[in-house]
């Protein structure tokens, strides 16, 4: 321990010694920082914070949500430091003053650009800051000037959001009026073609009415008419039969003959009761019929029994007439049906030649119609598209669906924001002492000499008998003590002159206020 202590009053002693280079030094090092230290530029900030309030109850109802809100904010923050902007912030300033070429314009913006801060603290909170430090102006009018930059970035924040929603709303609009004009014109064109072609190719077109179609249907018909043709020509087989069967005419009796129950009347009572039930289209196998039919026979029998008699004459058979009269309808029924089984049989040829034709045409209509399904497609969603977005731009600008409130307006400030000059004076001040120090040390330690005699005998390996301390006489103890008096009073001088730098700060700070 008593040897740190000891080196520490060498070392002490060694700076002592040597005081006047330390001083000296400390001098130039202090006046040195304190020059560049005076000339960096004050720089004044001035800061406010906006706040964005979305309440809008019709925005949400047609497509702004918050969160398209937010991002339309987002984008605003993002370009509000564009260069147009900066160089609107120029041309409405205390700038301008200084600029008279472009070279200079693009210079204002780009010490803007580095000089202003957007910072959102909360999702509809925003804090504007610039800084102003221009060397060719006061530091009132910097104070001034960081102000204005600031006012000016708060209006055209507001400009953006308003008139720039509105300007670009329009343009949206109009680009897609004649996006629509266009996809109409596209679209009547492809109508009248699709048009012309059904009218071209009516019969061999897909869907209702096609060759494919008509041929199953003429297929299915043709079934049904074969079906019925053969049901014709058996009914009109049978009814051939039950003709051949029925005598053309019948005997009738002398006057009263039926009159008076005789067979042969019955039988011919009989008879007409019979062809009146075939007429009515009663089978051979109806229970009327089949009773009929029997008492025929029985009346037959009888008839033949009974002998002729001389006033009878034969009638014409009405059951033979009403069978001659099916007859003609069946036939006629099956002719019918015969032709139109040869027409559908020769419609069905021709179609067969068509049906070749049937792809081709096929595909160019399939074609043709989903260009037209595109272009209706492409039309009602730019329509809707169009709707939608006029709406908003409505409701945006016809209701407050955004509210600006100035929170904080731009402050105006009173000292420099950068540098804290009185702090880098103290410790210009403090560096200057220490580096006064440190080379008074260094300069001990390269130079051969011994402050004790220790230090003689360690590096020498010779033993010290003693030391002599030195004797001043009276006119050398007056000269060191008016050295020592001027030592001092330079020393103060630099403490003095840092406290005339600091008042001078103050004082340039209050002026500024």
């Amino acid at each position: 321990m008593n040897g740190l202590y000891d080196e520490f009053k060498i070392a002490v002693h060694s700076v002592w010694n040597r005081r006047w280079l330390a001083l000296a030094v400390a001098w130039g090092l202090c006046l040195l920082g304190w020059l560049v230290v005076a000339l960096i530029p004050n720089s004044y900030e001035s800061q406010a914070r906006i706040s964005v309030e979305m309440q809008s109850i019709l925005s949400d109802k047609v497509g702004v949500d918050a969160r398209e809100r937010k991002k339309n904010m987002e984008r605003v923050q993002e370009t509000l430091a564009s260069t147009i902007n900066l160089e609107k912030v120029v041309r409405g300033t205390a700038l301008n003053r200084s600029v008279s070429t472009d070279r200079e314009l693009s210079a204002k913006v780009e010490m803007l650009r580095k000089s202003i801060k957007i910072k959102s603290e909360k999702d509809n909170l925003f804090e504007i800051t610039a800084n102003s430090s221009a060397s060719n102006f006061s530091d009132a009018e910097n104070a001034v000037l960081a102000r204005d930059i600031v006012q000016k970035m708060i209006d055209i924040f507001v400009e953006e959001n308003l008139s720039g929603d509105r300007t670009e709303t329009s343009q949206t609009i109009k680009f897609l009026d004649a996006q629509l004009a266009q996809r109409e014109k596209e679209l009547q064109e492809v109508e009248q073609k699709q048009a012309q072609f059904e009218t071209e190719n009516l019969g061999l077109l897909p869907g209702v009415g096609s060759i494919s179609q008509r041929m199953e249907a003429a297929r299915a018909e043709l079934g049904q008419i074969d079906s019925q043709l053969s049901q014709a020509s058996a009914s009109l087989a049978a009814l051939n039969g039950q003709l051949s069967g029925t005598p053309a005419s019948i005997a009738t009796p002398g006057f009263g003959g039926a009159s008076d129950g005789s067979a042969r009347g019955q039988l011919a009572q009989a008879e007409a009761q019979l062809a009146s039930a075939r007429a009515r289209g009663w089978t051979d196998g109806h229970p009327d019929v089949v009773a009929m039919k029997a008492e025929i026979a029985a009346l037959r029998k009888q008839a033949s029994k009974e002998p002729a008699g001389g006033g009878g004459y034969r009638t014409p058979n009405p059951a033979y007439s009403s069978l001659q009269s099916m007859r003609a309808e069946r036939q006629a029924s099956v002719a019918a049906l015969q032709a139109r089984k040869n027409v559908l049989q020769a419609d069905m040829a021709q179609m067969a030649s068509k049906q070749s034709l049937e792809p081709g045409v096929a595909a160019e209509m399939s074609r043709i119609n989903r260009d037209h399904e595109v272009l209706k497609a492409q039309y009602d969603k730019l329509l809707t598209d169009r709707e939608q977005i006029k709406l908003r731009g409505q409701v945006e600008s016809e209701t407050d669906s955004v509210k600006f409130r100035v929170i904080d307006p731009p402050s105006s400030p009173r000292s420099p924001a950068a540098p804290n000059r009185p702090l880098l004076l103290a410790m210009v001040l403090i560096a200057g002492i220490g580096g006064g120090v440190g080379s008074a040390f260094a300069m001990g330690h390269l130079q051969t000499s011994y402050p004790t005699a220790d230090k003689l005998e360690k590096a020498s390996g010779l033993p010290v008998i003693g030391s002599v301390s030195q004797v001043l006489t009276s006119a050398q103890r007056e000269i060191k003590k008016k050295k020592m008096r001027f030592f001092y009073g330079t020393s103060g001088a630099l403490f003095g002159v840092f406290g005339m730098l600091m008042i001078v700060e103050f004082i340039q700070r209050g002026m500024v206020a």
